[in-house]
């Protein structure tokens, strides 16, 4: 299981634009071949910085999306927005305690 996290940093007068997008978008990206869960998330400090986090089965599912149409498509739309540039990581869990 491979989690990835991006953190967008938006001009506030493209954030409503960009959750419209997402909202568009969601089902077509859960539901996309290796993906098992995603969020966003927003800084309760500056609600420019939204993350991404989602739960991919592997590397290679991972890499399938980013070289799908969806993603260029969305990436394409979300990225005019952004007023900084997006960090991205891919991590493994160490350890998980509910």
């Amino acid at each position: 299981m491979l989690i990835r996290i991006v953190k967008m940093s938006f001009e506030e007068s493209k954030i409503e634009q960009f959750l419209e997008n997402f909202n568009q978008n969601k089902q077509k990206i859960r539901n996309f071949e290796g993906c098992s869960l995603l969020k966003l998330l927003q800084d309760k400090n500056n609600p420019s910085i939204i993350f991404s986090y989602s739960y991919w089965e592997s590397e290679a599912h991972l890499e399938a999306y980013r070289n799908s149409e969806l993603f260029k498509q969305v990436w394409s739309t979300t990225k005019v927005w952004f007023n900084n540039k997006p960090e991205a990581w891919s991590v493994d869990t160490i350890e998980s305690l509910a």
